[in-house]
């Protein structure tokens, strides 16, 4: 029954986030993620949210619009933390030359660590497990 509580507020904050990557606000994106999130991107070195959020703001700036779908593979509760692994799908459209656009699709696997944080789910970790772009 727990885990059913804690899928139902992630959920939300997902939809949430998802809102936010489409329209591209790093602000209300950012707000999901614990201030001292660490960041691994797929086969870098983990970087803290301060970084993270340089970073998403470039990417953000590369795009002329994205679109964004996700779904569960599998989720787990221990301790405190509940850890969710996403399959996400983004499609970017970037500006390319002067009235052309690029159309780029990018899937991942994501691992979610969240934490409870003064009856707020945040995420403290985030690791970007798999990446493909074509």
């Amino acid at each position: 029954m727990e885990t059913d509580l804690i899928i139902s507020a992630i959920n939300e904050i997902h939809k949430k986030a998802n809102l936010a990557l489409e329209s591209k606000d790093v602000v209300a994106y950012t707000d999901m993620f614990a201030d001292d999130l660490s960041f691994t991107p797929f086969e870098k070195t983990a970087i803290n949210k301060r970084d993270f959020t340089i970073d998403l703001k470039k990417y953000f700036s590369g795009a002329k619009t994205i679109q964004t779908t996700h779904y569960r593979i599998k989720s787990s509760a221990e301790n405190d933390i509940f850890t969710e692994k996403i399959a996400r799908k983004s499609v970017l459209i970037k500006p390319n030359l002067l009235i052309f656009s690029k159309k780029q699709t990018v899937q991942t696997e994501e691992i979610y660590h969240w934490k409870n944080i003064k009856g707020e789910w945040k995420v403290v970790a985030l690791e970007i497990v798999l990446e493909e772009k074509y």
